[in-house]
């Protein structure tokens, strides 16, 4: 049996390969922030960057030999071009089958596309390689919506078959009852309670996809349906979580590079697909060219692209979200989360309230300023625990507990048992956000793994001014920034992960506060340059603030904002805002000016100017209006 990260490995060998090819976009200049007002001509620049990325994939074929890259296969299959070296190709990769998702949904690809092309052979070994193998599910979100994807629509290209033509040991009918039953659960759990891998940063694209597959390809409408309602709610979530195509705010799911290096995640290379505002990330997001060989067949609504590109005013957009599944040391299954997004024009800050979301990827606030060109840039500012502790990967996972943490940083976690380390939450981490204001407290106990706070501090930041008032001032593009650690700390430079699966390390200019102290916090205030007559001023302003905190019995802060609201904050206590507790409860599942939805309807409404859209999961019907008609 293969292990079913497999294919995963090979294409980050292609990627190494591809980035020595030219990729147009990638190596042009930034594309201009505006919005493209006629429909026709954005559907005509978004067909234009689906054939970029497929001529670009096709071209890595090597002359004399078989294409050995998947992704080289289907970007081949979708141009229509040189079909027998794909039909031998396939043939030859079928000898030796993956296991897993990550080997399904390429295969899956590769037989939708093949087949009105591949040779009867080709097929054959596709669906005999479905036979023979079997598949591992794997034990997250994003892996079971690939693998029941992928199993349902194998299921519907080949009906009416015995449980012994299948590696499951069930028919046709039987894996595809199964997959269906998984797949409306999910749809149902998103759509009332909240997607537990929230805005993630690379893994929107293990969603993206399959949802892409459905859309495409289903025999069944109402399933068809299903998969267009999603990917109206996913993309939708994006538009609504970028700055200028750059995702920013809280992840439940991210990576060690794309936490700092936000301009190349995945996300970005479907900012620039769909939205066209930012450059695509390096290899196109790796995944890109499994989602362009069908986006063809899916074209974003004009309201999503409003919402993305469009945004006049500053925001606050408030969500919920949830834990990932935990089956030990808790109470709930799946926890709520609260996430927080306000955007302005130059950045953005976004948060959840901190705790564990997912043991290992969560990135809990940031705030993100805007760049003109944000290739290379890191423009980001944010603290975190970094934690390492069996205790809580247990919470989410059933391995024995002394194999965990050395388990996860051999499978693609490289970092996780990192002292440096920038990514992941902590059940001592509590985070409370009012608008461009961040108050995280921190409450570690002693004897815990890493009993100190990391702060990233840019290598793009100016004017970096440690006052002895004690707040930090610096700049980042047009946003003032002031960040007051709550006790002691030095600055040190990060020799940061620059490989999630290897561990290499490189030097990158960056900073890292270290706080060696078990009660700590951060204060962070943004502001706009435009708010102030220069750098001075700002700094004044911020030292002029009203400002108390204690560290015993627990870290405790008492600070008026620049906004002029007073925000008391106490670890293990709800913050209270002008002498009002936040009751997180009332929150709503969708809730801002562009996206709103009721807990537990599964409808969804999208609104930008006049433009409306709603998405309705009790009756898979998508209505549209201009309202005020």
């Amino acid at each position: 049996m293969k292990n079913f990260y497999l294919i995963l490995s090979a294409t980050f060998a292609f990627v190494s390969a591809a980035l020595l090819e030219a990729q147009p976009s990638f190596e042009a200049p930034a594309p201009a922030i505006g919005v493209i007002r006629a429909p026709s001509d954005r559907h005509a620049d978004y067909f234009k960057r689906i054939d970029e990325v497929l001529m670009w994939k096709a071209a890595q074929a090597k002359p004399g030999g078989l294409i050995v890259d998947p992704a080289v296969i289907v970007a081949k299959l979708a141009r229509h071009e040189d079909v027998d070296l794909c039909s031998r190709s396939v043939i030859e990769l079928m000898k030796e089958p993956g296991s897993g998702p990550f080997w399904m949904f390429p295969s899956v690809d590769m037989a939708f596309l093949g087949r009105d092309q591949l040779s009867a052979e080709a097929k054959k070994s596709i669906r005999d390689a479905w036979s023979s193998v079997m598949q591992i599910r794997g034990d997250t979100e994003n892996h079971w919506a690939m693998y029941y994807t992928s199993l349902y629509l194998m299921s519907e290209l080949y009906p009416n078959e015995p449980g012994s033509s299948w590696y499951s040991g069930k028919s046709s009918a039987e894996n595809l009852a199964e997959a269906r039953g998984y797949l409306v659960q999910w749809m149902d759990i998103a759509t009332t309670i909240g997607q537990g891998e929230f805005n993630p940063t690379h893994y929107i694209g293990e969603y993206a996809i399959p949802m892409l597959y459905l859309a495409t390809w289903a025999k069944d409408p109402a399933m068809r349906q299903r998969g267009h309602m999603m990917l109206d709610w996913l993309f939708a979530g994006l538009a609504e979580n970028t700055l200028n195509g750059v995702l920013h705010g809280a992840n439940a799911r991210t990576d060690d590079n794309s936490v700092i290096e936000r301009w190349n995640a995945l996300a970005s290379y479907f900012s620039w697909l769909q939205f066209g505002n930012t450059p695509p990330p390096e290899n196109y997001g790796g995944w890109g060219v499994y989602f362009a060989t069908a986006a063809k067949n899916y074209q974003l609504p004009e309201v999503i692209y409003r919402i993305a590109v469009d945004r006049p005013d500053d925001f606050v957009q408030r969500d919920l979200k949830r834990t990932r599944r935990r089956w030990r040391n808790s109470d709930v299954l799946s926890a709520p989360i609260y996430t927080t997004n306000y955007t302005r024009h130059d950045y953005a800050v976004g948060s959840y309230q901190g705790g564990l979301s997912d043991p290992i990827q969560t990135h809990v606030w940031d705030v993100t300023w805007a760049e003109p060109d944000p290739r290379g840039k890191h423009n980001t500012m944010f603290s975190m625990h970094p934690i390492s502790s069996a205790y809580d990967m247990q919470t989410y996972f059933a391995e024995l507990p002394d194999q965990m943490i050395k388990g996860v940083t051999k499978e693609g976690k490289a970092s996780y048992d990192s002292p440096d380390k920038f990514l992941g939450g902590s059940r001592f981490e509590q985070v409370f956000q009012d608008l461009d204001t961040i108050v995280a407290l921190y409450d570690i106990p002693p004897g815990t793994r890493f009993p100190h706070i990391n702060g990233f501090f840019s290598k793009d930041l100016v004017n970096l001014t440690i006052d002895k008032s004690g707040w930090i001032f610096a700049q980042g593009g047009q946003a003032y920034l002031a960040y007051r650690p709550l006790a002691g700390y030095e600055l040190q430079p990060i020799a940061r992960i620059q490989s999630s699966w290897t561990g290499e390390r490189a030097d990158t200019g960056d900073k890292r506060l270290y706080s060696p102290h078990l009660k700590n916090g951060t204060i962070l205030q943004v502001a706009d340059a435009s708010e102030f007559k220069d750098f001075a001023a700002f700094e004044n302003a911020i030292r002029a603030l009203p400002l108390e905190f204690s560290l015993e019995p627990v870290p405790t802060v008492n600070f008026t904002t620049l906004r002029g609201r007073k925000v008391v904050c106490a670890f293990g206590k709800a913050p209270v805002v002008d002498g009002v507790a936040v009751d997180y409860a009332k929150w709503k599942l969708f809730e801002g000016p562009y996206l709103n939805a009721e807990k537990g309807s599964r409808k969804l409404t999208l609104t930008h100017g006049r433009l409306e859209r709603v998405l309705d999961f009790n009756t898979l019907t998508i209505s549209d209006r201009v309202l005020g008609n």
